[in-house]
């Protein structure tokens, strides 16, 4: 049986939860790419308060296609998570708790994740209709000027992930 979580009462999981362990997760997730990092970035650079709390949050590196009629959100795979690295230690002092996307990082990224205790998960590339289904709702909550990369809030049914690298640094790309 796969492990499940919810995060409305079970984020605290995630620093449990070894490399290489698959699972689905249940509750609100955000998603933001490059230009919406960049922006939060800004904000926090220069002192401005961010609308928006990251407490205890998960992001998702995606952008969406457009929703079909009847459906909350269209295609919505994950991109390639080392174009967010420059970024990671801001969102991680806003109160990020994981992430979530596709690819290896760089090694000064599972220096923070360690140091922040914020896995990285991965989920599925190439299966962005299926990940779509997993979508129970979706709306832009910061940024809309930006369109399909502004942060949006998606809560999400037993969306799948791995963990791509754990809290103590154990990354899945290492292994031979």
């Amino acid at each position: 049986m796969l492990l499940s979580i919810n995060l409305d009462n079970n984020i605290e999981d995630l620093k449990k939860i070894k490399a290489g362990t698959s699972f689905k997760i249940t509750g609100k997730i955000y998603t933001a790419r490059d230009a919406a990092h960049k922006k939060i970035k800004e904000y926090f650079d220069g002192n401005k308060q961010i609308p928006l709390s990251f407490k205890n949050s998960i992001i998702y590196y995606m952008g969406p296609t457009p929703a079909r009629e009847g459906y909350p959100i269209g295609s919505c795979g994950p991109t390639s998570s080392y174009r967010m690295d420059d970024y990671l230690e801001t969102t991680l002092k806003l109160g990020v708790v994981a992430t979530i996307g596709k690819g290896e990082r760089k090694k000064a990224i599972v220096k923070l994740i360690k140091k922040y205790k914020a896995p990285y998960l991965l989920t599925i590339g190439g299966a962005a209709a299926y990940l779509a289904e997993c979508v129970i709702s979706s709306k832009i909550v910061l940024f809309k000027e930006l369109q399909t990369e502004a942060v949006r809030e998606l809560i999400v049914k037993d969306f799948p992930v791995i963990v791509g690298i754990d809290v103590y640094g154990n990354n899945i790309f290492n292994r031979v």
